[in-house]
């Protein structure tokens, strides 16, 4: 059976209404996205020390799922009078049709590559190369499948600077995955942080689906203590903001790896931390940028 996408856009006062309001008048289900996603104006939302998690997006995008028979124009303006709002006009309608959903998610997922001897293999495919480091991840509800830049940015950095017996700390961990990569790699402790305790969960569930010890927590659940690694694969915004945060986890001579980054914002985040850090160049992926440092 064939649905329809009825995408709307929509203020950050109107969103979570508006939202409400469609799941009354019938929709199925309706999600939020950043309109501004992909640009200089994306706005993380996050929940770090002294920065509290924002309303919402400045502009957001509801997605209402409808089956085939709902209309949508007249669903949208139902929605719209429960919300005490202007019926919005800048939306549109297509039509989604009927999937093997777990078929079509597995196949956008082949092993991915990071390096010759370090890999990322979803749980419903053979090792490319069973002689290799292969990591098992499958995608979920945290961020940090190997396929994004900014994570095989970091990945990388791991498999060409880890020697063995580090300890690591692995800041904004989404599904855990560097920090596993780093145990897999050979760090003596890795620890992981995350204001989302699904990802916490997820993080620990796939460092026992890897067989490796990782310590994966909330933000005030973290003891106190330097690190000789510390990974943030964030965004800017909470990067600069995490500045102190971080700086004071990184022991002296210790390095800290960045991603999250685009390239016009990199030198905008190195004069936040430059203060305790020299900085190698900058590394590129698709858009993306990686900085790592060593603390002075």
């Amino acid at each position: 059976m064939p649905w329809h996408s009825l995408r709307i856009r929509v203020d950050s006062q109107a969103a979570e209404p508006l939202s409400d309001a469609l799941l009354e008048v019938g929709a199925l289900s309706v999600s939020l996205e950043d309109a501004d996603a992909g640009t200089l104006d994306e706005t993380p939302l996050f929940g770090e020390p002294d920065h509290p998690t924002a309303e919402l997006w400045a502009h957001s995008i509801a997605v209402a799922l409808l089956d085939e028979q709902a209309d949508a124009k007249a669903t949208l303006a139902a929605a719209a009078r429960i919300a005490g709002i202007a019926v919005p006009t800048d939306y549109t309608v297509e039509t989604v049709a009927e999937q093997d959903w777990v078929r079509l998610t597995q196949s956008q997922f082949d092993p991915i590559p990071i390096s010759p001897r370090l890999w990322i293999v979803p749980t419903w495919h053979n090792a490319p190369d069973s002689a290799a480091i292969n990591l098992k991840l499958d995608p979920g509800l945290a961020f940090g499948t190997g396929s994004h830049p900014t994570t095989r940015l970091c990945l990388r950095w791991l498999d060409e600077n880890l020697a063995g017996g580090e300890t690591l700390l692995d800041y904004g961990c989404g599904s855990g995955i560097l920090a596993i990569a780093a145990a897999r790699l050979g760090a003596a402790r890795v620890d992981g942080v995350d204001i989302d305790p699904q990802a916490v969960t997820s993080a620990r569930d796939n460092a026992a689906l890897n067989d490796v010890s990782a310590h994966f927590v909330l933000p005030g659940e973290l003891a106190s203590g330097e690190y000789d690694v510390v990974v943030a694969n964030i965004l800017t915004n909470p990067l600069k903001g995490l500045a102190p945060l971080l700086t004071g986890r990184v022991r002296r001579g210790g390095r800290l790896v960045l991603s999250g980054i685009l390239p016009e914002q990199a030198e905008d985040v190195m004069a936040v931390y430059r203060a305790g850090f020299d900085f190698d160049a900058p590394a590129a992926d698709e858009g993306w940028v990686r900085l790592s440092g060593t603390r002075r």
